[in-house]
């Protein structure tokens, strides 16, 4: 009646020994540590600037725990804060000998000081939010009216092509702030502009301005448009955002919009805000260019002349001029993808690139008309342009194409990583910057787990004073859930905050709700003299029906939260529904499982340490508790 199978026995193991596992690595806490990062794209960080920064440290006669290449930084671990800061000016120094023009980004970070063992298994801890990390808050306000100005750009351009393809004889196109202005030397010219304009241009409203004998068509951008631009231009702000500082090896950033103009960047466990700056910094913005082909373009590039009026010069990768017309023929706003692989007829590494319709319309009129000549690919970072890439264009060009030539596999891929972050829609300025400190973190880290700590300790001695035995397995299924519930956490790599502690040692609360309904369901069956072995199982039976409803209504409830929540309260949704979930199973599944394990071997069972069993009319059962 009382006894589990021994598949059963092994899932609790088997649960027992991952939570155990997973939960472990969050008791060894975070070690110092220095990032070192490129801050350009030419910078390359390898397993040589890991040599280095060995060589910087030494110089200084600091010892470091581990230096270490990881994924695309090199991260040395210290013992102490103290050493820490003194590495992070030795190598500041050995890496960066020009302040002016840094090349490398060399920030200040905590790294876990999780053992290799259980790294090797995929253990991780859970990352711990701004509030019990300690770490930098930025708000950005983003330039609403720049990306107005932009799509204007967009749509002038646009409006030139359809205009030349209706053959209009217009006197000019232009931009003047958010507005296009066409001029027209006559009514009827005006009419046929202000035709296609209505034709393909349906995020445009016209109204006609006469100025002397001319003729002035103004359109504007209508206000839903106007907020659709707007509101892409935010989310590909926010996107960038993630893919620039994720690719900069920051732990978890948050990165969310406020409002309809700004966004919050929070980077826990970064300590030093000059280097926070310099990792926001590092969003960069696209442009293809055509390059000027021209006997002064080609002089200019090998530095025997001047730049030609009309063209801009920026240096390449491998250290030599590209000469580009200032006409910008796409940007990154219409870049949609772009993958590294090999060109099939060459069978040399390659970059495929991927447009938007518009994008794509302008490359195949612009390749159509210029085939065996150059476009560049120019990189715009902190203010600083960079030829990126410069390929020769070999036929009509349209919605996808490749670039290839002249690099290798690595090259290839870094070149795709550089073109699929993307750019930004428009310009953002930091209005708001707060750090908090480390200590401080750690101060609410204790204040969480001693609050967690000394709930369950109460609970525990609530528990074994008033159910006597029952109440020691209650506390032991109690203990289980917590360790399962820190192990979820921890392999899903959700991020601890504040209120995520609060959640947790609520969960406890409702956690411990259900053994008391289960022992107190197995003290009325032994009230209305039930034999111990049945009113164990009767007790178990009964009391599920009533743990699922107030369970399930409890997580509706939390799923609620976090399907509308957002920031904190998102952090205590996902908590509170984990530690729902964690403790159905430890409280119905593992705590019958150890009272299975004591009580069921015994076929002829008299009593069970439950506590005082009290009858109705005062009097104590004739089955005594222990």
């Amino acid at each position: 009646m009382n006894r589990y199978p021994i598949w059963k026995y092994l899932i609790i193991a088997v649960a027992l020994v991952i939570g155990a596992l997973y939960a472990l690595p969050n008791l060894f806490g975070e070690s110092p540590a220095v990032q070192v990062s490129a801050a350009r794209t030419a910078v390359k960080v390898d397993l040589s600037t890991v040599t280095r920064v060995e060589q910087a440290l030494s110089a200084q006669g600091l010892v470091a725990s581990t230096v270490q290449f990881e994924g695309t930084s090199v991260r040395a671990r210290f013992e102490d804060t103290d050493t820490q800061l003194k590495a992070r000016d030795a190598i500041e120094r050995a890496l960066n000998p020009d302040p002016a023009d840094p090349g490398h980004v060399v920030a200040l970070s905590l790294l876990p000081r999780t053992p290799s063992w259980l790294a090797a298994l995929g253990a991780s801890p859970m990352y711990l939010g701004l509030d019990l990390r300690g770490g930098v808050h930025f708000m950005l306000q983003v330039d609403m009216p720049a990306a107005l100005q932009r799509r204007a750009d967009v749509l002038a351009g646009d409006l030139r092509t359809a205009l030349r393809e209706k053959n209009v004889r217009h006197g000019g196109v232009n931009r003047n702030g958010v507005n296009i202005e066409v001029r027209a030397r006559d009514a009827a010219t005006l009419e046929a502009a202000r035709a296609v304009i209505q034709d393909q241009f349906p995020d445009l409203v016209s109204s006609e301005t006469p100025e002397g004998s001319e003729f002035r068509l103004v359109a504007t951008i209508k206000p839903e448009a106007a907020r659709s631009v707007q509101d892409q231009a935010l989310k590909q702000n926010i996107t960038t955002l993630h893919n620039r500082i994720n690719e900069l090896g920051v732990a978890e950033p948050v990165i969310q919009q406020q409002g309809a103009d700004r966004i919050v960047v929070q980077l826990p466990g970064v300590q030093d805000t000059a280097k926070a700056k310099d990792i926001l910094g590092r969003t960069a913005t696209l442009e293809m260019r055509l390059v000027d082909e021209s006997t002064e373009g080609r002089a200019a590039a090998d530095g025997t002349g001047p730049v030609p009026f009309g063209a801009d010069r920026f240096p390449t990768r491998d250290g030599r001029a590209a000469i580009v017309k200032k006409q910008v023929l796409a940007t990154g706003e219409n870049l949609t993808d772009a993958q590294a692989g090999f060109d099939s007829q060459q069978q040399e590494p390659s970059v495929t690139l991927y447009m938007d319709a518009k994008g794509g319309r302008v490359m195949r009129d612009v390749s159509r008309e210029n085939i065996g000549k150059g476009m560049a690919i120019i990189l715009f970072e902190k203010g600083k342009g960079e030829a990126i890439s410069v390929a020769t264009i070999r036929g009509e060009l349209g919605n996808r194409f490749q670039i290839s030539g002249s690099m290798n596999i690595n090259e290839a891929n870094d070149l795709a990583l550089l073109l699929r972050a993307g750019s930004l829609a428009a310009p953002m300025e930091i209005i708001e910057e707060r750090t908090i400190g480390p200590s401080l973190g750690a101060d609410n880290i204790a204040k969480g787990f001693n609050s967690v700590i000394w709930g369950f300790a109460v609970i525990v001695l609530f528990m074994c004073a008033y159910y006597m035995l029952f109440g020691v397995f209650s506390s032991l299924a109690l203990g289980f859930n917590l360790v399962l519930l820190v192990a979820v956490l921890s392999m899903l790599q959700a991020t601890l905050t504040l209120p995520g502690i609060a959640a947790m040692a609520l969960a406890l609360g409702m956690a411990i709700d259900s053994n008391v309904l289960i022992n107190e369901r197995v003290r009325e069956e032994l009230r209305n003299g039930a034999a111990p072995q049945s009113a164990i199982n009767a007790g178990y039976e009964h009391a599920w029906g009533t743990i699922l409803d107030s369970n399930v209504t409890t997580l509706i409830a939390g799923v609620a939260l976090l399907a509308f929540g957002s920031g904190p309260v998102r952090g205590f949704a996902v908590v509170h529904c984990i530690g729902i979930l964690t403790s159905m199973f430890s409280s119905v599944v593992f705590s019958r499982g150890l009272v299975n394990l004591w009580y069921g071997r015994q076929k002829k069972l008299k009593t069970v340490s439950i506590g005082t069993v009290w009858r109705a009319g005062g009097k104590a059962p004739s089955i005594k508790a222990d």
